[in-house]
């Protein structure tokens, strides 16, 4: 196993934005946080180069479809709601929006984590699964899914995220190995 420390600011969005004369002393905070975490997913056979390109990729996603809940998609997450559900539809969609954006940043940043922060995304995912049950069973049309046939292909698209947040992070090989709940090594 290779193990490096990344000595250099990670390119990010702060960088153009100083070149312009504005500043966000958060995002270069945050950037120099991550490039002093330790390079531990590399290994020679790529398998960790795969699951680090896996967790990025999820993370983006997630971070992405939180921000279209509070955005310009909100009114079609509202239909994943199931009617029977007592809490208000519009903050049970700004609540899970949230929640996606802090889970896609915590599978990007949180590397020391990742096997923790991997299995609260795959419970997260199972969480929702009922809103996608529910969009089928009540005939909900919602994000093009406007056939009971579409809309109940779209219920195994679930277990196959489940199953990536598992994978990505390393935590299926935790469970398996018998070393889960431990943070992976530094």
């Amino acid at each position: 196993m290779v193990n490096s420390t990344k000595s250099a600011c990670l390119p990010c969005v702060h960088q153009p934005l100083r070149r312009a004369g504005l500043s966000l002393s958060w995002a270069g905070e945050i950037c120099r946080t991550i490039a002093t975490v330790p390079d531990t997913e590399t290994r020679v056979d790529g398998v960790d180069h795969l699951r680090t390109v896996l967790r990025w990729i999820l993370g983006g996603a997630l971070i992405f479809a939180g921000v279209a809940h509070l955005t310009t998609q909100r009114s079609e997450f509202q239909a994943q709601v199931p009617a029977w559900f007592p809490i208000d539809e519009d903050l049970v969609v700004i609540a899970s929006g949230i929640v996606e954006i802090a889970l896609g940043v915590f599978l990007i940043a949180l590397v020391r984590h990742r096997v923790i922060v991997g299995t609260v995304v795959a419970a997260f995912f199972v969480a929702v699964f009922p809103g996608n049950i529910a969009q089928w069973t009540e005939g909900v049309d919602a994000f093009g899914l406007d056939t009971d046939a579409k809309r109940f292909a779209r219920l195994f698209f679930q277990p196959v995220l489940v199953i990536w947040a598992l994978y990505a992070t390393g935590a299926w090989q935790a469970f398996r190995s018998g070393t889960w709940p431990q943070p992976a090594a530094p």
